[in-house]
């Protein structure tokens, strides 16, 4: 099991068209992790390149929630997934809920929040690719729920989960389809889809 798993990390590294950051090309989100708790140092690095990403005037609008596996409120967090995520994300380590505070100090609309939420998590992705931390990011979550089950005061906005724990989980424990779906081979769509020189192209 070992060597498959290996075998499972060696083929999720990204088949880049041009060279990047080894990082980059060597994370991607799995649905099995090791069975061990995230160590309390490594999860404050996460928290801290959270800290030390750009946002906004700086206004770091970003705010979590996190629970360790075993405790009531990873259990609230379960309850508030999608029926999909429920299948795999309770083995996690560690779940959280990423939240971003909707507006400026001075009241008005922070159009940027989300954008500022989403630099914050990329920073924290390469983090824990570094310390060998998987990230699987989850729009499949209640929101309204979630709002509600942990107090979230009006004028902050949970826009995400996150799965959270390290690298190497035994593929056996997931279902069938989703055993299927890390073997799998990684796709994106080309640069010239996405990236247009001067002129918007259709």
């Amino acid at each position: 099991m070992k060597k498959e798993l290996e075998q499972v990390r060696l083929g999720n590294i990204a088949d880049t068209d041009y060279e990047i950051f080894a990082l980059l090309k060597q994370r991607y989100s799995p649905r099995t992790f090791r069975d061990e708790k995230i160590k309390k140092g490594q999860l404050n690095q996460l928290f801290e390149a959270a800290r030390w990403s750009a946002s906004s005037n700086n206004l770091q609008p970003w705010r979590f929630i996190y629970a360790e596996k075993g405790s009531e409120a990873f259990d609230k967090i379960v309850n508030c997934l999608s029926d999909f995520n429920k299948k795999w994300a309770p083995e996690a380590p560690l779940l959280m809920l990423a939240i971003y505070k909707e507006k400026t100090n001075d009241g008005k609309e922070n159009f940027h929040a989300l954008h500022d939420l989403g630099l914050c998590l990329g920073n924290m992705s390469v983090q824990a690719q570094y310390l060998d931390i998987a990230l699987h990011h989850m729009a499949g979550v209640d929101w309204k729920k979630a709002q509600k089950e942990f107090n979230v005061p009006d004028g902050y906005h949970i826009s995400s989960a996150i799965a959270v724990g390290y690298y190497g989980g035994e593929l056996d424990k997931l279902p069938k389809k989703l055993q299927e779906s890390e073997l799998a081979d990684r796709q994106r769509v080309p640069q010239e889809d996405f990236a247009f020189k001067e002129v918007w192209e259709s």
